[in-house]
């Protein structure tokens, strides 16, 4: 039997980014919160016989064994607590919480219940980020010393009506805390434990911050330059990994967004089609292909559904600790 989740948020995050990937790894989407009309329309939609409810009570009493928290940032904290102290396991969709103290909040509730929480870092499991993992391995590159890892685009006029610009950053609005996880988590991932040296958290278009950049010194040597921007004009390639020997490349980003964007469902676990960014290794003027590996976010959820049976959860709490100490750090640093 399949086991029943709720999700609390049905925007971008919990349509595009959750549901479909739930079904994909063999969830039953049972239950959906959304007090947006659109929203309630496109859940029924997708999901005919799911229930969807306006309240968080009626979500956590619908019979669910996991609740997926969707919502916006400043909600995730309130209701990941409410769903741990109702005895049902929680993922939260990054960031955890808003601060180091929301995010620590939240894992000391899931301790002293004994109900498991873990985050949303989907991005490991982009394509990129396992090509990385793959050539690190294999030492193709030589000693590594240097990472650039961009989220970068150019969109010099806001959103209209966007929580993630207009919101301030106590309120969890922000590139700091939409884009700068996904960095940080996967320059952690690759590289081990870090320290912060260096962080530029600004707002080039006069609300949310939308030009961050962050520099971590890994234990082990690797210098870390993490790009979120809305407003680059000329965006630098998603991944260049620099060793002595040689310089990993990888320009595009991963197609599983514009995938799940699209409509598109994955499968039995897997896309039915090729999800490989492509990569390229740069030796000077040589510069040959290398091989990648697909990406597949439905594997976060396919490890959450055997975390359910008693594995181990694809993301622990001391991973998204440490994410948020940085995130935490990166504004006191940049407003000092």
């Amino acid at each position: 039997m399949a086991p029943r989740v709720g999700i609390a948020g049905y925007g971008l995050a919990g349509r595009y980014f959750h549901a479909p990937l739930l079904v994909g790894a063999g969830f039953e989407v049972a239950t959906i919160l959304t007090t947006n009309n659109q929203r309630i329309a496109d859940a029924q939609t997708d999901f005919p016989s799911a229930k969807i409810v306006e309240n968080l009570d009626d979500l956590i009493a619908s019979k669910i064994d996991l609740l997926v928290v969707a919502s916006a940032n400043d909600a995730h904290a309130s209701q990941a607590i409410a769903s741990l102290k109702a005895g049902i396991p929680v993922v939260v969709d990054k960031p955890m919480g808003r601060t180091l103290k929301e995010t620590q909040e939240i894992v000391d509730v899931s301790i002293q219940t004994g109900v498991p929480v873990t985050t949303y870092f989907n991005r490991l499991w982009d394509s990129d980020a396992l090509t990385v993992k793959k050539i690190i391995n294999e030492g193709v590159l030589g000693d590594i010393f240097r990472l650039e890892s961009r989220f970068e685009v150019f969109r010099p006029e806001l959103k209209g009506n966007s929580w993630r610009e207009d919101q301030t950053a106590a309120q969890g609005g922000g590139n700091l805390l939409d884009l700068q996880p996904h960095l940080v988590s996967t320059a952690l991932d690759w590289f081990g434990p870090a320290e912060l040296i260096s962080a530029s958290v600004r707002s080039i278009r006069g609300a949310s911050d939308d030009d961050i950049v962050l520099v971590l010194k890994h234990k082990n040597g690797v210098d870390s330059y993490l790009s979120a921007s809305a407003i680059m004009g000329s965006p630098g390639p998603r991944i260049r990994v620099v060793g002595n020997k040689a310089t990993l490349v990888i320009k595009d980003l991963d197609p599983q967004e514009n995938l799940l964007k699209s409509g598109a469902y994955p499968k039995d676990g897997k896309w039915q089609v090729g999800t490989t960014s492509a990569a390229f290794i740069h030796k000077g003027d040589q510069v040959v292909e290398y091989k990648g590996i697909d990406g597949n976010y439905t594997e976060f959820y396919s490890l959450v559904k055997n975390a359910l049976s008693g594995g181990k959860w694809p993301i622990s709490t001391d991973q998204a600790l440490a994410v948020a100490k940085i995130i935490d750090q990166a504004r006191e640093i940049s407003f000092r």
